[in-house]
């Protein structure tokens, strides 16, 4: 009988490619890894793995055997959900993968009101851009991930994860105070100044990217965080321009202009669990708190 935990090492190894990789996305020594995936072959009594250059490259037979897992663990939390839900209460712990904006601006609620209602139920939070949060929730690192979705950029897909609306915010333009910004009403009249924004491969920075070229202009990103506030402080201070969405100013107001985007452009935000555990009390219980906290759509006074 095939072991499940080295199965899982097998399934981690096919999408990281690298032993030290799944050791630390696992909490494990490279070596236990090694060892534990060599029992593995032998069990199986094929080759599994084939060195690619520094990486290992499944055989047909592992690729055979990795889909194998995805049902087998998808399987496993089918049943531990249906034992779960007989109690009809949320407990355990759950684990929970949020952008910065969305964290900024509702997490402190919900965790409270979540410890009121469901005084049993633990929640962990752990920041991740929405791309890596999705990823790793189909990969049974979080249990609930609150993502993002640029307009006209899709957020990646995976068939083990379901999708829920939550809410939608407004993306704007945002300037310094003074004077000498007074007369700036759009992108275009920005095209000389210097930007702010988050590093490359964020959707982000590929839809503001995308917005002034389309205003005509390639922007002077000299600054790159993926902290909003920072970019909030160096819009204050007077050193940049960026866009920025407005649930990021939900809790305070910066010392700042906000100049609404040609078209109103909104960013959508959603939740994403894995199918298989979509009845458990816990994730039940923290979607219905969600769509309390969150409005259906994010309007600033």
């Amino acid at each position: 009988m095939l072991e499940v935990r080295r199965l899982r090492l097998l399934r981690e190894l096919s999408g990281r490619g690298t032993i030290a990789e799944v050791a630390e996305v696992l909490h494990l020594s490279p070596s236990s890894v090694s060892q534990q995936l060599s029992q593995l072959e032998r069990e199986v009594g094929i080759p599994l793995l084939r060195k690619a250059g520094r990486r290992l490259e499944l055989t047909p037979a592992a690729e055979v055997l990795v889909e194998h897992t995805e049902r087998i663990l998808s399987q496993l939390e089918e049943a531990e959900s249906a034992a779960i839900g007989v109690s009809g209460e949320a407990s355990g712990t759950l684990r929970i993968a949020v952008f910065q904006s969305a964290a900024v601006a509702f997490m402190p609620r919900l965790l409270a009101e979540l410890a009121t209602r469901h005084p049993r139920l633990r929640v962990t939070m752990s920041q991740r851009e929405p791309e890596e949060g999705l990823r790793e929730t189909a990969a049974h690192e979080f249990d609930l991930v609150i993502a993002e979705q640029y307009p006209h950029h899709a957020a990646p897909r995976y068939p083990a994860l379901d999708r829920v609306p939550l809410t939608t915010d407004a993306l704007r333009l945002v300037v310094p105070p003074g004077e000498e910004w007074a007369e700036v009403t759009s992108v275009e009249d920005v095209s000389s100044m210097p930007w702010v924004m988050e590093p490359y491969g964020a959707a982000s920075r590929h839809w503001a990217e995308q917005l002034c070229r389309q205003a005509g202009f390639e922007p002077d990103v000299r600054f790159e965080t993926d902290d909003l506030e920072a970019h909030i402080a160096l819009i204050e201070s007077g050193s940049a321009v960026a866009v920025i969405p407005e649930l990021m100013l939900v809790r305070r107001r910066p010392d700042a202009r906000l100049i609404q985007l040609p078209e109103a452009p909104r960013r959508s935000v959603f939740t994403s669990v894995r199918r298989s555990s979509v009845a458990t009390p816990a994730i039940d219980a923290c979607r219905s708190v969600l769509a309390e906290v969150f409005p259906k759509t994010v309007e600033l006074a």
